[in-house]
């Protein structure tokens, strides 16, 4: 099945390239305004901005979808499996944008298994 979402007002998470991403480039949200994704079997096949449509993608597939005024972000995720932790780890992802290390994190007592400190306090 193919499928193409067009008159994205922003396409957020697009990269050239898939990488590791440390410290300050965690801060960076790359994103392509008036845009469009092509998704084949879903998977990603194509995506660029509206003025590249014809081009990237001559042959208009039957099931299009208008996302006009919206965003999408198509490669968010959060592979996170256990229960929600006790308490939020915001001032840590902070501290890693700034190129903390865990080490230094878990050092202040944040980290992984201050996460599971607080967990196991909570009734």
């Amino acid at each position: 099945m193919t499928t193409l979402v067009t008159n994205i007002q922003q396409l957020i998470g697009t990269r050239e390239a898939t990488i590791l991403l440390r410290g300050k480039a965690l801060a960076e949200l790359p994103l392509i305004e008036n845009a469009f994704v092509l998704i084949e079997d879903g998977i990603i096949a194509e995506y660029g901005p509206m003025y590249e449509l014809e081009l990237k993608v001559p042959q208009l597939p039957k099931d299009v979808i208008d996302a006009e005024g919206q965003f999408v972000l198509p490669c968010w995720c959060d592979s996170h499996t256990h229960i929600v932790f006790a308490k939020s780890r915001e001032e840590e992802f902070i501290d890693k944008i700034k190129g903390m290390s865990y080490a230094g994190i878990a050092a202040k007592g944040g980290g992984i298994l201050n996460s599971a400190r607080k967990l196991n306090d909570t009734s």
